[in-house]
């Protein structure tokens, strides 16, 4: 039992320390936003970076669990993507991942925590969350330093970051070359054709016990009536940590960086 104990252990501290130095390539900054509000993220450079030179780039939206400012634990998950070096050299890229306050969302959601899954309430005719229009402003401040390539701009999220990327492609449609949102919703309502140039590739399982999958399903209908180029895909037996299966998707940077922007 002891040896068993050990070898939990010796395996925890390894996992941590992957985790640490899968953040350690992030580097740690802060934006003040229009509205005073100070944000950190974290970046990452390309290898080669040269100044001058144009790269994609990737704004990830992390979920309602992460947030707060310690801006390391929502690295856990899709910085995994780019801590891989072939990944980092295959497919070079600045990535964002802004840090939202502990008491705010990325979306315009009111949750009704009583029922399983959560009752989600969306209403696009709110002002934008302070988070969402600070982390807005900062991915607008760093294509203004010249070194992004403007027709490809991603952005991706999962669970609240998954709700945070469907309202910033709803509010700024013009920006973006392509969206993955993971296990999140939208206000169905509010979509309009403005949206028709962005492709989404939409993420759930089908068990998700806290974001039902029928909120990924309504607006998946909706982009469709659209004319949008939208791919859903869904996993059977998967609860709400489907960005697991998500991340994991072969093909999940490839398809993102082989979309361009419409003019």
């Amino acid at each position: 039992m002891l040896k068993r104990i050990i070898l939990s252990v010796t395996v925890c501290c390894f996992a941590f320390l992957a985790i640490a130095q899968d953040t350690t390539a992030f580097k740690a900054e802060t934006f003040t936003s229009s509205a005073d509000h100070v944000l950190p993220y974290r970046i990452l450079y390309p290898d080669d970076f040269k100044k001058g030179k144009k790269y994609p780039i990737v704004l990830f939206l992390h979920g309602a669990g992460e947030r707060g400012n310690d801006n390391v634990s929502q690295l856990i998950h899709g910085s995994k993507l780019f801590a891989d070096a072939a990944n980092r050299k295959k497919f070079p890229a600045i990535v964002v991942f802004p840090q939202c306050m502990k008491e705010s969302y990325w979306s315009s959601v009111e949750v009704d925590r009583t029922q399983t899954p959560f009752t989600l309430s969306f209403d696009y005719t709110k002002p934008i969350t302070l988070p969402l229009q600070a982390a807005i402003e900062l991915l607008q401040h760093i294509i203004a330093q010249g070194s992004v390539d403007q027709s490809r701009v991603y952005i991706s999220g999962l669970s609240m970051g998954g709700m945070g990327t469907f309202e910033a492609v709803y509010r700024y449609p013009e920006l973006f070359a392509a969206a993955m949102p993971i296990c999140g919703g939208a206000d169905v309502n509010a979509y309009d054709e403005r949206v028709a140039k962005v492709p989404f590739r939409v993420f759930h399982g089908a068990d998700d016990a806290v974001v039902s999958v029928e909120q990924s399903k309504k607006i998946v209908e909706k982009l469709k009536a659209l004319n949008v180029s939208v791919e859903y895909i869904e996993y059977p037996g998967v609860n709400h940590n489907s960005w697991d299966n998500a991340f994991a998707e072969p093909d999940y940077l490839s398809w993102m960086f082989s979309r361009k922007r419409k003019k």
